[in-house]
Parts: C-alpha cells; sequence; structure tokens
C-alpha cells in the first residue's frame, strides 16, 4: 500500500469513492456530504494545488482519498470554542476523507492520519486540524483514538455546524 498525489485522471475513482461515502453516511442517518458536496469539482481543485492524496493497494487500484494542506483554512479562524495552538501558527487541515465500502475497517483512515502526520513532522509543524459531523461517531471516535482532543465548533462556508479536533504532533 502506499499514498501518491492524486491526478486528474484519479476523479472519476475518487468521486465513486465519495459516493459511496456519501450513501453510507445517508444510511447512518448523518446529514454530512448529502448536498452535491464534495463534487469533482472540488476534487479537481484540490488536486491542481496538490493538496488531494490516494491510497493504491498492491494492484494499483484506487482504495482511500484525502485532502490534506498546510494552507490555512478560513473556516477555522472562528471558533466556539479554543483551538491548542495560536490560528496564526501553520497547521495541517485533513477533510474529504473516504474509504472504498469494501477496504472499510482496515485501518486506511489511520494510515493516512499517520502519512500525515510524517509530512507534518518532516516540516516541523506541530499541528493538525480536522473537522466532523456532530452525527459521524465514527470520524469521532477514530480522531479521539489517535490523540485529537475537541477543541469546539466551527462553521462551514455553507453555514454547516462542524465539531473541531486538533492533534500536537510531536
Amino acid at each position: 500500500m502506499k499514498i501518491r498525489l492524486s491526478k486528474i485522471e484519479d476523479i472519476p475513482k475518487i468521486m465513486q469513492i465519495i459516493e459511496d461515502a456519501k450513501t453510507y453516511l445517508a444510511s447512518q442517518n448523518i446529514d454530512q456530504w448529502q448536498n452535491g458536496y464534495p463534487n469533482s469539482a472540488q476534487v479537481e481543485s484540490d488536486i491542481l494545488k496538490e493538496e488531494s492524496y490516494v491510497v493504491i493497494n498492491n494492484e494499483n487500484k484506487i482504495i482511500a482519498t484525502s485532502m490534506f494542506t498546510t494552507n490555512p483554512e478560513p473556516t477555522y479562524k472562528t471558533i466556539d470554542g479554543n483551538w491548542l495552538i495560536d490560528e496564526t501558527k501553520t497547521y495541517g487541515v485533513i477533510h474529504r476523507m473516504a474509504i472504498k465500502k469494501e477496504f472499510r475497517k482496515f485501518g486506511l483512515a489511520t494510515f493516512l492520519f499517520d502519512e500525515f502526520h510524517l509530512q507534518l513532522l518532516e516540516k516541523n509543524i506541530k499541528s493538525l486540524k480536522i473537522d466532523t459531523h456532530e452525527d459521524n461517531l465514527g470520524m469521532q471516535s477514530l480522531i479521539k483514538k489517535l490523540g485529537y482532543k475537541y477543541c469546539g465548533i466551527i462553521y462551514t462556508n455553507y453555514n454547516a455546524k462542524r465539531l473541531a479536533f486538533e492533534k500536537i504532533i510531536s
């Protein structure tokens, strides 16, 4: 298994994984990713900014995707709570993580988090931030297990409430 930057030609496979995730979230009565987001235009934008990653299995098939950046997240400027590290410092951000349905429960999300933690350590960046829907208990459980701390509530640029978490990388 390996992680690489996504390519434009990966978009159909990435979108298939995201559509599966949307269906899964809906089946869990989680109102996340149910209004046309994320879409192929967003994924293409992530790819062009070199912020989209895929996990490739041994058969060279895309089995997971995530957006990861060290650019500031505008919606994190205002939080009902407190970040662990000042918002003005450089930090990592994860968005749009999804695992191909046949590969859920194989530790791929943890694999992605570990890779992004390593990238931050190499750049001497001490913080990784993530937000998730308040009903997405699976993601909340994972990020808490990985040592993330609840920091408060943020609102997306389309005014959706999200729970915000942060981990100090060391």
